[in-house]
């Protein structure tokens, strides 16, 4: 059988396109890896040689400042910040609600909603892989 020119051709494209994947030979160069290089940090003389060690029995420097905590609550849990029209006529609408219900949410003994028997069944049955599940199909 005959090889056409055409088909020759291919063949040999093909190999040398299948030779340039491997990890030797012709194509292969050295080269060094990008995410292996890291530069060195300078190093760095401290500013202030004359720092003292702390007393015995002193506070800690963070602990001095308690308006910096209260900043910091205000911040997180929001604090005396001025409020719109719109934000007073909707609080005033919605009635009061206890001064710590954001910390009282979360707690396990905060009973939200009536939530009723077959809701209680389900949330406190014991965990499984479902194996014994069950349905049953009302009438």
């Amino acid at each position: 059988m005959r090889m056409t020119k055409p088909a020759l051709l291919v063949a040999i494209a093909g190999a040398s396109l299948l030779a340039g994947c491997g990890s030797s030979g012709l194509l292969n160069r050295d080269r060094p890896n990008d995410f292996a290089v890291q530069r060195q940090t300078p190093l760095v003389v401290p500013p202030d040689f004359a720092l003292t060690p702390p007393q015995p029995g002193a506070p800690r420097p963070v602990d001095r400042s308690a308006t910096s905590q209260q900043q910091t609550l205000d911040a997180l849990f929001g604090g005396p910040a001025p409020r719109s029209d719109v934000e007073k006529s909707t609080i005033g609408r919605a009635g009061s609600a206890a001064p710590g219900i954001r910390s009282n949410v979360g707690d396990p003994g905060t009973n939200t909603v009536a939530k009723g028997d077959l809701t209680r069944d389900i949330l406190a049955a014991p965990q499984g892989d479902g194996r014994e599940a069950q349905a049953v199909a009302g009438s």
